[in-house]
């Protein structure tokens, strides 16, 4: 996964990238959508966004709302009523998007989805509360064998990259846990760190920002994150797992195309900030830049892999 992100690094110069905000500032406010509730990765990287946006467009406003519900898919299969104005871009998640329709139980399907620029990706991360007598992955492993389909793990929406991760988890080490499905991180949160539930299979950003209120187990990454070097990977402990979500934005499809390669080109200019760059380092995010000139080469590759994937793991319809 580092090396296939690493493929679509470096698409915004940094030389150009005070030029290319002046020329793709909004006129008017921007309308920023989320698709899950505050609190979690998606508003966190948002309101990192807001901020340096308002520094390079000072005239407008980036506004946030929220429309969660159904692990995202609520506001995805309602995007397409917005307005293609150019200022209401919606939040939108990978394999989110391809996993749900091939479950079948959402009103939109994977080509229904704009994705203009993916912004970053965030790897799975295996968690348990601060309180847990868990200590580490072989605590947890033995655990889970000793009674099977006894702890339960917390995550982000129903056929997430959460979800996923967690099926990945048990059929790798051969465990059953309970996978609990909640609106988004931010509403995990408080069952994870009050030991509602066992454990969360989550990402970085929750492990890094919540360090003294819950203990990480391992890691999907190629090395041990320099944000907590104590925390092992998953190559470490035998998987090779290097895996996570990616976040991104996309619009209404009645965008056309010229505003559809503003917003991207406003994206790219805002990932090549040196602010942003120190706000995703701090937070556990690893940045990537996939614009609209890539985006076709890049769905089409993904929607492969994330089908593949669910087959595998039994995410499709049943």
């Amino acid at each position: 996964m580092k090396i296939e992100i690493r493929k679509w690094l470096g698409l915004a110069c940094l030389v150009a990238v005070p030029a290319v905000m002046a020329q793709t500032c909004p006129d008017k406010n921007l309308l920023y959508w989320q698709a899950f509730p505050p609190g979690g990765e998606s508003d966190l990287s948002a309101r990192h966004q807001q901020v340096v946006l308002k520094k390079k467009c000072a005239a407008i406003e980036t506004v946030i709302q929220y429309k969660a519900g159904a692990g995202g898919a609520l506001m995805w299969s309602q995007m397409n009523t917005l307005p293609g104005d150019g200022l209401n871009v919606v939040g939108v998640n990978l394999p989110h998007i391809v996993f749900q329709p091939l479950e079948g139980q959402v009103q939109y399907k994977t080509q229904d989805i704009t994705p203009v620029f993916w912004f970053h990706y965030t790897p799975d991360i295996l968690v348990v509360p601060e309180q847990s007598p868990i200590k580490n992955f072989a605590d947890f492993i033995k655990a889970a064998k000793a009674d099977p389909g006894k702890l339960s793990l917390g995550g982000s929406g129903q056929n997430s990259a959460n979800h996923a991760a967690h099926e990945r988890m048990n059929v790798a080490f051969g465990v059953k846990t309970i996978y609990v499905p909640f609106k988004g991180t931010g509403d995990m949160a408080t069952s994870v760190m009050g030991a509602q539930v066992d454990g969360a299979m989550t990402y970085t950003p929750f492990a890094i920002n919540n360090k003294t209120r819950i203990r990480a187990l391992a890691v999907a990454m190629d090395q041990r994150h320099p944000l907590m070097p104590e925390v092992p990977t998953f190559k470490e402990l035998g998987v090779d797992w290097v895996d996570g979500a990616y976040r991104g934005i996309g619009v209404p499809k009645s965008t056309p195309p010229e505003a559809r390669k503003k917003i991207s080109e406003m994206w790219a200019a805002l990932n090549n900030d040196p602010e942003m760059k120190e706000l995703a380092a701090k937070n556990g995010f690893e940045l990537v830049n996939v614009g609209v000139d890539q985006m076709d080469v890049f769905m089409k590759d993904k929607t492969r892999l994330y089908t593949e994937s669910a087959q595998r793991l039994g995410l499709g319809k049943k």
